[in-house]
């Protein structure tokens, strides 16, 4: 999920015509599932998390949240793709505790895995309103995990997956930790050991993975398989029209644009990603390693199909939601997103 930064928010409003008719009904078909899926126990542990954990204590917190998520997510189709790598980012690094959100020296955004990490405006324009409503109450780890799911679900104007919460706030961010991070240059075994690592398997991986339907990626994250120094050498798992379409943005090794991650519907959140990797058309090394295992092939090939992919997606989601969590009395929950409590 490396590298991500645009989405399309408009597409999915559609017109009345029947391409959108279709769409909604997947939409529609994909909820049913969700909803009847989260009550079967998906995850295998609970940390002390909870759905409608401020019911009592913060009742608006879900309207807040979603409406200034989708004001600005209207304004600005590239944020679904930075707010979600942005959980992402806090979650594989110590856990979902918004240590990213940090502004400390040293700090977890200062990290060059993170420098083009985006969003964080729209964490704290969500922070100002719920602490006016609800002072003390809801915390910015809660906030980076809703405002993800409605990021993303914008385009279906319906929540994607339930998210739960009672999630609080660490106080430590250090640059060095994000070495957890999944590298875009990374093969199959070392995406594989990064999700282990945070208690994620091999489904997660491949459903996480699809992330990259939306958002782009640095020329440096891609040139690596388009050049040897100042030469041209393609990478062998890359078709070779689609790597002149990249060299088209990226034209030297030293290049500082940027390019899609998905070459065909990058501005919509679908199930092409996976179609493309099948055809050695995913934009970074750690796209096209998930052709290359068995297993993990077998999956993407299931994930074609849209309605396997939302389902799974939004699962693995949730899982990741709960990585390493503060609940009870640790951490604290900071009237600041950007710094931790002074007393």
């Amino acid at each position: 999920m490396k590298r991500q930064q645009g989405a399309e928010g408009s597409r999915w409003r559609g017109d009345g015509g029947g391409a959108a008719t279709a769409w909604w009904w997947v939409a529609v078909v994909v909820l049913g599932h969700l909803v009847s899926s989260a009550r079967a126990g998906l995850l295998e542990s609970n940390p002390g998390l909870a759905y409608n954990f401020y019911q009592k204590s913060c009742p608006s917190v879900d309207s807040v949240v979603r409406s200034v998520t989708w004001a600005q997510v209207a304004a600005n189709p590239a944020l679904p793709a930075r707010l979600l790598r942005l959980h992402f980012h806090d979650c594989f690094v110590k856990g979902c505790d918004a240590s990213i959100l940090l502004d400390v020296a040293q700090s977890e955004k200062t990290a060059g895995p993170n420098l083009s990490v985006g969003g964080y405006e729209v964490i704290d324009a969500i922070k100002t309103q719920l602490e006016q409503a609800c002072p003390g109450v809801v915390s910015c780890a809660d906030i980076l995990a809703l405002a993800a799911r409605d990021a993303v679900s914008y385009q279906f104007k319906a929540s994607l997956w339930q998210v739960e919460t009672g999630r609080r706030d660490g106080t430590v961010s250090l640059a060095s930790n994000t070495n957890t991070l999944p590298s875009p240059f990374a093969g199959f075994a070392g995406l594989l050991q990064s999700f282990q690592n945070r208690g994620l398997n091999l489904t997660d991986l491949v459903a996480l993975s699809g992330a990259h339907t939306i958002g782009v990626a640095s020329c440096s994250s891609v040139t690596p398989r388009l050049f040897n120094g100042n030469a041209t050498s393609v990478d062998p798992l890359l078709d070779s029209a689609y790597a002149k379409t990249l060299m088209s943005s990226c034209p030297s090794s030293s290049a500082s644009g940027t390019v899609n991650l998905d070459g065909g519907t990058a501005l919509k959140f679908d199930s092409g990603y996976y179609t493309r990797v099948l055809s050695k058309q995913g934009t970074l090394a750690s796209d096209a390693a998930l052709a290359q295992n068995a297993a993990a092939a077998q999956m993407v090939q299931d994930l074609t199909n849209p309605i396997k992919f939302y389902a799974a997606f939004s699962m693995s989601m949730k899982k990741m939601g709960r990585v390493e969590v503060l609940t009870g009395t640790n951490g604290q929950i900071r009237k600041q997103c950007r710094q931790v409590n002074s007393s």
